[in-house]
C-alpha cells in the first residue's frame, strides 16, 4: 500500500510538523513535535547521559529499549543527547512495522528532527543496525514485541511507545509488561510511558514494577514512570492513587489482546494491595480486602 494512503503530514499548534496515522487516526506526539516530547517524557526523566555515563566503568554498553520505534524521535532525541557522552551506548528499536519510519525519511527536512540522522536510518532499515554515533550501536528487532525480547540485552532503559491502549491492546497487558520485567532481571532499569491510565498502571503494578508519577509534557500533567526497584522512583503512587483505582470505572489490569474497560475485581485489588509498594498504605487506610481477610 501507499505511504501516502497510511500516513500523512499534519501541522501542530506549535506550527511544526506530526505524523497522523490514517489506519489508527492517531497524531503522534500530539502535544508538540516528536524530539520535544522525547525530551521531556524519555530522556531527561531517565537520566540517560548521567546514566550512561555512570554505567561506562561497568564494561558492558547501558542499554536503551526504544519499544514503538515509530517514526525514530525517542530515538534521535535519545542520539541528540548522546552526542558528547563518550559511553558506550546500545539501542535497540523494535517495531513491527517500519512503514511510518520510511515516511517520515521521505519528509525529513519538513518534519526536521530527522534532518542530519538520514543516512543512519537509511542503513538501520537495510541492514537492522547502524553506528549513528561512534560509541552508539542502533539495532532494530522486527515483529512482534514478545518474540523479540529474548533477543535484545537487558535494558538499563525502556521508552514504551506502541499506539495507545484502545488502538494496540496486545501491547499493554500483563505479558508485554512481565517479560519485560523477566528480561531486566535483578538489574537496575526505568520504563516511561505517555499515558496516565488507571488501568496501565495496575497492569504494570501486577506485572511487578515499581509505578510512579511521570513527567509533565506537552498537554499532559503527568505521565507513567516504572521501575524495577523502588529507589529509582522520585513520586511513587500513592494512596490517593489507590483512591482513585477503587473509584475508576477503567481500573482492571489489560490481559490478552482486546481492549477491556471495567472497575477492579476484588481479586485483582487484593492482589495490588498484597505488593511491596502497596501493602502498607493498604493498611493504613483500612484497606483490607475481603479475598484477603
Amino acid at each position: 500500500m501507499d505511504l501516502d494512503a497510511l500516513f500523512e503530514l499534519v501541522r501542530l499548534k506549535s506550527g511544526r510538523c506530526s505524523i497522523r496515522c490514517r489506519t489508527h487516526n492517531e497524531t503522534m506526539h500530539i502535544g508538540t513535535d516528536p524530539c520535544t516530547e522525547a525530551a521531556e517524557l524519555h530522556v531527561r526523566p531517565q537520566r540517560i547521559a548521567e546514566r550512561a555515563r555512570e554505567a561506562a566503568g561497568s564494561g558492558t554498553p547501558f542499554v536503551v529499549w526504544d519499544v514503538g520505534l515509530g517514526p525514530a524521535g525517542n530515538a534521535i532525541a535519545t542520539l541528540e543527547t548522546l552526542r558528547t557522552v563518550e559511553a558506550p551506548v546500545e539501542i535497540h528499536s523494535f517495531e513491527i512495522d517500519t512503514r511510518v519510519l520510511e515516511f517520515a525519511l521521505r519528509h525529513a527536512q519538513a518534519l526536521g528532527y530527522l534532518a542530519g540522522w538520514e543516512e543512519p536510518v537509511r542503513a538501520l532499515l537495510a541492514r537492522g543496525e547502524a553506528r549513528p554515533l561512534p560509541h552508539v550501536l542502533w539495532r532494530l528487532h522486527r515483529g512482534d514485541y514478545l518474540g523479540q525480547i529474548p533477543s535484545a540485552p537487558p535494558p538499563a532503559a525502556i521508552f514504551h511507545d506502541p499506539y495507545s491502549p484502545a488502538r494496540n491492546p496486545a501491547m499493554w497487558n500483563t505479558d508485554v509488561f512481565r517479560a519485560a520485567r523477566e528480561r531486566v532481571g535483578e538489574g537496575r532499569c526505568l520504563l516511561t510511558n505517555y499515558t496516565r491510565s488507571t488501568a496501565v498502571r495496575v497492569t504494570l503494578a501486577l506485572s511487578g514494577w515499581w509505578v510512579g508519577y511521570g513527567a509533565a509534557t506537552g498537554e499532559k500533567e503527568q505521565t507513567t514512570v516504572a521501575a524495577s526497584v523502588p529507589e529509582l522512583l522520585k513520586r511513587p503512587l500513592d494512596g490517593a492513587w489507590l483512591r482513585r483505582v477503587r473509584a475508576s470505572t477503567n481500573a482492571a489490569p489489560q490481559r490478552g489482546g482486546a481492549y477491556a474497560r471495567g472497575p477492579i475485581g476484588e481479586a485483582d485489588f487484593a492482589a495490588l494491595c498484597a505488593l511491596p509498594q502497596f501493602a502498607q498504605t493498604c493498611r493504613l487506610m483500612g484497606e483490607v480486602p475481603s479475598s484477603t481477610e
